[in-house]
């Protein structure tokens, strides 16, 4: 991994950095933060306008592959990227990781099609798997333990932001603008955030002998892929299923026998790293499907404004943060499993409002009081489960260990919004009289009203079902994450790991 950074107000630097320029640690973090929060701003103001472009160029049955699409290009190259960031630095990735996302940015914003979009966000996706990752690694290079608590606090205030900020925005930008210029307004933040870069963080790079695994990051995506293919919910989708399990196994195999694993298979012999991956997949399964489809059944089904659809998302957002900055002083009286046990259990209340409540007709107070819930009981768990990741292994493997745990979120997220989209598109087409046209008119600007009465009774109903069970899903997998975070073994915890509050604690 690259030396020390030479950071303003570090201890003083050995003899042989002293000609290198410094880095001003408030500005650096200034960039990162901004890097962090074109990430939380994504989530939340695509969500917001995600019906609305259904609406306009039409390709619901295709609507889960815009989040699939982004979140299985940056989680698959979340360990490369973090292999090239010990091999050439963090400041080269991290910069390729930005432009990367802006280009796939403008990209989406010009789409012309669903399947333009699904391609350029899955550009966009490939550049966001250096930014989150990269940041917090350049976050633990500058300080140390105990300060990244009060870090923590700023970036968790970050996203807290984006999630207050992003559905207003959203909402308004769809209304008076376009839905393209969702994608347009991280350009400018980007481009500071470079600058930043660019003027104020400087690191010296020593090269060591590493071998990128090849063959492991290939099989890896491949078997991704299919498995995403394998849930969609289609006659022929099922055929994919074996292709992906040969797939899986055979990275495994090849992880076992290569000098330098993406992903160590020995780590998973810890048991704390083993259900913290499984919890994660879990729960991250039930909260990208919460942020996907609750926002399109306000809209669709409950025939509110995009930005009403979207501030569904806020609670959430800024529910998990807080409770996460709380998490991580308790841990020290309270212990792991209380807040993990705890958390995933308000989770599940949360997710079961969603499937009890939220019905035709039902009061907007149901989406906005679960999600709360949900935030709050994810932000309590997922901190306590990242940081007994950290505090089981030494510092040589903390950064691996951390990076895996939010490889398998996101890859759970990724299924589980794939699963339920195959589960939405298979009651849109239930009926085959029915055009899929007519969903797409539906979440457009006129809520459907040029449909004939009949059909638009008809569409509504199926679409209401199909989320309906999605929901059903969601608190399916919230229960299965708690029934994981009952078997979290007892960890020893020390008041040096517990004052450092765990990266990327926050929603990703």
């Amino acid at each position: 991994m690259p030396a020390p950074l030479l950071v303003r107000g570090a201890p003083p630097a050995l003899p042989s950095l002293s000609i290198m320029r410094v880095t001003h640690r408030p500005l650096t973090t200034v960039a990162l933060a901004l890097s962090l929060f074109m990430a939380a701003l994504e989530m939340t103001v695509v969500s917001t306008a995600m019906p609305t472009v259904v609406g306009e160029l039409g390709g619901i049955q295709s609507y889960a592959w815009v989040f699939t699409a982004y979140m299985l290009a940056s989680t698959v190259t979340v360990p490369i990227y973090g292999k090239l960031s010990d091999l050439y630095g963090r400041k080269p990735i991290l910069l390729f990781g930005i432009v990367l996302f802006l280009v796939g940015s403008i990209a989406s914003g010009f789409s012309a099609s669903m399947n333009m979009l699904i391609a350029f966000r899955t550009l966009q996706g490939l550049g966001a798997g250096a930014m989150q990752p990269v940041s917090l690694t350049v976050v633990g290079d500058l300080y140390t333990k105990e300060e990244r608590a009060r870090v923590q606090g700023v970036f968790s205030g970050v996203w807290g932001l984006a999630g207050l900020l992003g559905p207003l925005t959203g909402g308004l930008l769809v209304k008076y603008l376009s839905w393209h210029w969702v994608f347009f307004i991280n350009v400018p933040v980007g481009l500071c955030t470079i600058a930043l870069l660019l003027g104020f963080f400087h690191e010296r790079i020593e090269s060591r002998p590493q071998k990128l695994d090849f063959a492991g990051a290939a099989l890896l995506s491949a078997g991704v892929v299919a498995l995403l293919f394998g849930v969609q919910g289609t006659d022929q989708s099922y055929l994919w299923l074996p292709v992906a399990a040969a797939l899986l196994v055979a990275f495994v195999f090849v992880e076992r026998k290569v000098a330098d694993p993406v992903i160590p298979m020995d780590l998973f012999k810890i048991p704390a790293i083993a259900i913290s991956a499984a919890a994660g997949a879990l729960f991250s399964a039930a909260m990208f499907g919460a942020t996907t489809y609750v926002p399109l059944y306000v809209q669709g089904v409950l025939g509110g404004s995009p930005t009403l659809a979207g501030g569904m998302i806020t609670p959430m957002i800024v529910g998990w943060p807080l409770a996460s900055l709380v998490a991580g002083r308790l841990l020290l009286r309270t212990g792991y499993r209380p807040l993990i046990v705890g958390g995933l259990g308000l989770a599940v209340l949360g997710t079961g409002l969603l499937a009890l409540l939220l019905e035709p007709g039902a009061s907007i107070l149901v989406p906005e009081i679960a999600m709360g819930m949900f935030g709050v009981g994810l932000g309590f768990s997922a901190t306590a489960l990242l940081i007994a990741v950290q505090t089981s292994v030494g510092w040589e493997l903390r950064g691996v260990a951390t990076a895996s745990n939010m490889f398998f979120r996101t890859i759970g997220g990724a299924v589980g919004v794939g699963l339920m989209g195959g589960v939405l598109v298979s009651h849109l087409l239930r009926d085959p009289t029915v055009p899929l046209s007519a969903a797409n008119e539906l979440l457009g600007p006129e809520h459907g009203r040029g449909l004939p009465p009949e059909l638009l009774a008809t569409m509504n109903g199926a679409l209401g079902a199909g989320l309906s069970i999605n929901f059903w899903i969601i608190c399916a997998f919230a229960v299965a994450a708690f029934a994981a975070g009952l078997f979290f073994p007892r960890v020893d915890r020390s008041p040096a790991a517990s004052l450092s509050v765990a990266e990327g604690a926050a929603p990703h």
